[in-house]
């Protein structure tokens, strides 16, 4: 069997991460066109780079829960495409060998002017150097508001073959991922969403699971 799987906020939730996006519409008491978008990075390099020197290390101190170790049991058993939308490496250290990082990641960086990219320090700042090109144009290497998102040709390729479409923890709010459960069932993919309460689009998918992930997705894992 195919299998596509979008994650989102929901599922690094557990581990103690916090999610993409307040009531208050704050992430971590931020407005999001200061810490994620172009236009906030040329405004204030610096308090962007410490916005993300604090996602960098609370992520390095969570750990992976119930939910990422069992996706990484399901990459063993099927043929299985992992997209997140998370920028942590939860997934990775779950044990998932192959993961699609469609917003970018945390422990990587990124040249705003030659466009290479390395392993990313504990602590960027606005003056660090591109080790390629020497510019002092270092910035995370996450997709931000008004960028395109990464490896959606490979996304979409997997969306074509799908046999079943899950997402775990996302919001149905933010597109492209938004479109991805419309897509998979034109395609004739089952689609299923695991959340703690239905999404924005949970209308698209053909059933819902509610419940925290680290419960549900193992329960669902096990099931398949």
């Amino acid at each position: 069997m195919r299998i596509v799987i979008l994650t989102g906020a929901g599922i690094s939730a557990e581990s103690g991460l916090a999610t993409f996006r307040a009531s208050d519409g704050l992430w971590e008491n931020h407005r999001i066109e200061d810490v994620a978008t172009p236009e906030g990075f040329d405004h204030d390099p610096a308090l962007v780079h410490r916005f993300y020197n604090m996602r960098r290390q609370a992520a390095r101190q969570a750990r992976p829960n119930a939910a990422h170790h069992a996706l990484a049991e399901l990459a063993g058993r099927h043929d299985l495409t992992l997209v997140t939308q998370n920028v942590d490496d939860l997934h990775e250290r779950g044990g998932s060998p192959q993961v699609i990082h469609m917003h970018g990641e945390l422990n990587r960086a990124l040249c705003a002017g030659c466009g290479h990219r390395w392993d990313a320090p504990p602590l960027m700042q606005p003056h660090d150097e591109c080790p390629a090109c020497t510019a002092p144009s270092t910035r995370p290497d996450i997709v931000w508001f008004g960028e395109m998102p990464y490896h959606m040709e490979q996304i979409w390729k997997a969306l074509d073959h799908a046999d079943l479409f899950a997402a775990i923890g996302t919001s149905g709010n933010v597109y492209p991922a938004a479109g991805f459960v419309q897509y998979a069932a034109r395609k004739g993919a089952e689609c299923i969403e695991m959340n703690l309460e239905a999404s924005a689009n949970a209308r698209d998918f053909d059933r819902r699971i509610l419940g925290p992930a680290s419960v549900t997705v193992p329960e669902w894992i096990a099931s398949l």
